[in-house]
């Protein structure tokens, strides 16, 4: 084993853990990259093999879909559908149910870290017009984006990534990931209504919140895109990746919307995060490191190859490194024919435990505090933990039953 590889990952790693390097501004995003910045500087990966651990069809279907989420965003349809939400003369409860449903929906489709930065200002703005609190409603919001994205091969990144690297069916998938997430989507209305009985009132003022206007021909030209995207994918005829980026070259080609302004909206930070974890993930993988654990963890009879090891293994890793860098870790282990969902998942449900378990969490209490809303890792922490127990639990029974 070469002590330097090892360094690097151990360094890599250390930072997704602690989210930065002390005494320096470098995110976990920086430490990835200058982990594969030493690897090629001191040969210990050349380039050309730095290029081909970067599974390319996994970055294009990302790329694609976020430039699609752009669409929705810059069209205002996000703006439209929360603003209409907020609108609904129901009470808080009913109105907290049509909050997660509709998030957990847009989630499933649309890239959920894209959907909690677009509607999350929108909703504290129609809660303190209602004289709502809307903490509860920004719990709701990000649990759900979580929980609904777990349904679908394009939810989140980590689902993308397993999906692409795995070779699984979409619909396929739909059917592991769908009733888990319909079933938690419901219980963790159940479980924030009761927790915050009696206290849906609150008297809080934000300033006006500035947001794309309605565009009904561009929000229309992104519903028809998604639709065909959707049933491309259904179909399974073609790479997602090519129908991703086909997608994204439909709604790049316009006379109103700027494509700077859409690439704008991509998030090149996840971008380059994936792809410097490929690298780094590859060089350790040149070594016996990788192999030598996985067989140490079988002598102590943990076996990662099994599903229901994978299943816990997965969520531990995710509430410690983040669910993508824990995905990547682990995709050598997934050999079993359920380890595609049993990584899915675990890793996406799992992010609901704490708030760095899940960026859609950061994102929701990142804009929060925007606006003077200051939600406490404690206040999370009492609906995060109990909804990710119950849904973990949804997900490994229905696991083994589909098993």
């Amino acid at each position: 084993m070469d002590p330097l590889t090892l360094a690097v990952f151990g360094f890599v790693y250390l930072g997704m853990v602690l989210g930065r390097i002390p005494g320096l501004a470098v995110d976990r995003t920086g430490i990835a990259l200058l982990g594969a910045i030493v690897l090629l500087a001191t040969n210990r990966i050349s380039m050309a093999e730095a290029s081909s651990a970067v599974d390319l069809p996994t970055i294009g279907l990302l790329l694609g879909l976020m430039v699609v989420s752009a669409q929705f965003r810059l069209g205002g349809l996000y703006t439209a559908i929360t603003r209409r939400i907020a609108s609904v003369p129901v009470g808080p409860g009913t109105l907290l149910g049509i909050v997660i449903a509709v998030a957990g929906v847009l989630s499933a489709l649309l890239a959920n870290d894209i959907v909690c930065l677009a509607v999350a200002p929108l909703l504290i703005e129609g809660c303190c017009r209602r004289r709502l609190n809307p903490v509860p409603f920004l719990l709701g919001l990000a649990c759900a984006s979580n929980i609904g994205s777990a349904a679908t091969l394009i939810g989140n990144p980590q689902n993308m990534l397993i999906g692409q690297k795995l070779q699984l069916s979409f619909a396929g998938y739909l059917i592991d990931g769908g009733a888990p997430a319909g079933v938690g989507l419901f219980l963790l209305w159940v479980i924030l209504r009761w927790l915050t009985r009696g206290r849906w009132h609150a008297d809080v003022e934000v300033g006006a919140v500035h947001a794309p206007p309605f565009d009904a021909w561009q929000s229309i030209k992104g519903v028809i895109v998604l639709v065909g995207l959707v049933a491309g994918f259904l179909h399974g005829g073609i790479p997602r990746e090519i129908l991703a980026l086909t997608a994204a070259g439909v709604v790049l080609t316009s006379r109103r919307m700027h494509s700077r302004q859409m690439l704008s909206l991509v998030d090149w930070q996840l971008l380059v995060l994936f792809i410097s974890l490929f690298i780094v993930n590859h060089a350790l993988q040149t070594t016996s490191a990788f192999s030598l654990t996985i067989k140490a963890l079988a002598d102590a009879r943990i076996d990662a190859t099994r599903p229901g090891w994978l299943f816990v293994i997965t969520a531990v890793l995710s509430n410690i490194v983040s669910n993508v860098p824990a995905v990547i870790l682990l995709l050598p282990a997934a050999t079993h024919p359920l380890s595609g969902p049993v990584l899915a998942l675990s890793s996406t449900l799992a992010g609901n435990l704490f708030i760095p378990g899940s960026i859609a969490n950061i994102i929701v209490i990142d804009q929060a505090a925007r606006y003077g809303i200051h939600i406490t890792w404690r206040q999370h922490a009492r609906v995060g933990v109990p909804v990710t127990l119950v849904t973990l639990g949804v997900a490994a029974a229905w696991l083994w039953l589909v098993a």
